[in-house]
């Protein structure tokens, strides 16, 4: 067998290959016997067709299975004897196809780059250090009972913070628009679910009340046709209903899986659970710096082929997080998930290359924890964690956590790390309301400056 191969361009191999006419010959050959054992013909006793019939009748179909197989296996010896990598299936061009000729085809292909790691000590991380002090906890008890207010009907005035039953009929220009009118409609005054101003004109209204309330739609509205247009509100309010936190009493502490328990019984148990979230939120938080500056000080090639396939996961995963029953993934553009899929390969490859490099393997101890986290929250744990150690796949995505974690633990030894200290709050927040957050601060810093 022949095998010449070029670099086209950056990872695209381009490969000829021939194989000897004679293994072609060879193995139709093998294939037309096999079928003339069991062939029924008409004129001719099973078995007892000569082969010049079985030949003709079915010496083309053989050969086109045959030359089918050959490419497949021939390919996988010829990346094998050039030591080739491949990512992705390759683009098979037929050259040489003639009965009696040595088979020839070209395959076109990317392989998977040759990652050479940056130093990990070019790499700065900053580690957050904080705490739960009894002021969050306290804070987190009150977040509680507010979302678990009912409201009582109120023989007083409207209120922010009180909730009003509502008809209201909105109008521009004096013409009722589409979606602008209903019925019953429970609103909590100061939700902001209403657009800027609707909650407002109601603040101070009683029951039985009618008032016209003209605001603005904002210019970033979602229906283009009402955006930045005045409308008037001609809203009726039902009812007033004021707000009744729950007291901290057993049926309380039971709406949050705790039973049995006083109030610093569930004081430890909430507290139990911020600390554990406070714990998730500064891992991940590490752990996307480190993977960002992985990213940073690693430029690499990335197969085309292998971003083509993350494209087409992401496209899955988006309709089945949004219910798209009526999209197939296909219809999504491929644009809206390059770069996040760019992201995914990259990193992937480079840490896969960190896995190879340093030997990195799961460490049983560390699953083995992290089953038993998961598992804590059920009522029967130890079914839990016995059932992730049967389930293959489910053990396999635990494990791949893990080793990924371990990746971070390794960057970590030689990265440029800095401690800071931040509370409760800030360190929990989503890296992207933090970065909001201080982008808000420095504008109000430079404002004052000014």
């Amino acid at each position: 067998m022949q095998v010449s191969v070029e670099t086209t361009s950056g990872l695209e191999r381009r490969m000829t290959v021939g194989v000897p006419a004679e293994r072609i010959d060879n193995e139709v050959n093998k294939r037309l016997q096999q079928t003339a054992r069991r062939a029924r013909v008409d004129g001719f006793r099973p078995g007892k067709v000569p082969m010049s019939v079985i030949r003709k009748r079915f010496g083309d179909s053989a050969r086109q299975e045959v030359i089918g197989e050959v490419i497949q296996s021939s390919f996988y010896e010829a990346i094998m004897q050039e030591k080739l990598n491949p990512a992705g299936a390759p683009n098979v061009e037929p050259r040489q196809l003639e009965a009696g000729k040595d088979l020839e085809y070209v395959a076109t292909f990317e392989v998977y780059p040759e990652i050479q790691l940056a130093d990990f000590a070019g790499i700065s991380v900053e580690r957050i250090e904080s705490e739960v002090t009894d002021a969050d906890l306290d804070k987190m008890l009150d977040i509680l009972r507010k979302q678990n207010t009912r409201f009582e009907v109120a023989e007083r005035a409207a209120a922010l913070e009180d909730q009003v039953n509502i008809n209201f009929v909105g109008r521009i220009d004096g013409e009722a628009f589409q979606g602008g009118t209903a019925e019953n409609v429970d609103l909590v005054l100061g939700s902001g679910r209403m657009i800027p101003g609707f909650e407002d004109g109601l603040v101070g209204a009683i029951a039985g009340e009618t008032r016209a309330v003209k605001v603005t739609f904002p210019a970033e509205y979602q229906n283009l046709e009402l955006a930045s247009k005045e409308a008037e509100f001609e809203i009726t309010v039902n009812t007033v209903s004021a707000p009744v936190l729950p007291e901290m009493d057993a049926e309380f502490f039971e709406l949050f899986g705790v039973s049995d328990s006083d109030l610093d019984g569930f004081r430890a148990e909430v507290r139990k659970n911020m600390e554990r979230e406070l714990s998730r939120a500064i891992k991940t938080k590490v752990k996307t710096q480190v993977m960002d500056g992985l990213l940073d000080t690693n430029s690499i090639d990335v197969p085309a082929a292998l971003v083509a396939s993350e494209i087409d996961r992401l496209r899955v995963q988006a309709v089945q997080q949004f219910g798209g029953a009526n999209i197939q993934p296909d219809q999504l553009p491929a644009e809206l998930f390059e770069e996040q899929a760019k992201r995914r390969v990259s990193l992937g490859l480079i840490v896969a290359e960190i896995v190879k490099q340093n030997e990195i393997k799961p460490d049983n101890d560390r699953v083995r924890a992290m089953i038993e986290e998961m598992a804590s929250a059920y009522q029967e744990p130890e079914q839990v964690v016995s059932w992730y150690y049967q389930n293959e796949q489910q053990l396999g995505e635990v494990q791949s956590v893990v080793l990924e974690e371990q990746v971070v633990d390794t960057v970590l030894q030689k990265a440029q790390v800095t401690s800071v200290q931040k509370s409760y709050e800030d360190a929990v927040k989503p890296a992207e309301q933090a970065l909001a957050d201080e982008a808000e601060q420095a504008g109000e810093e430079a404002g004052e400056q000014a």
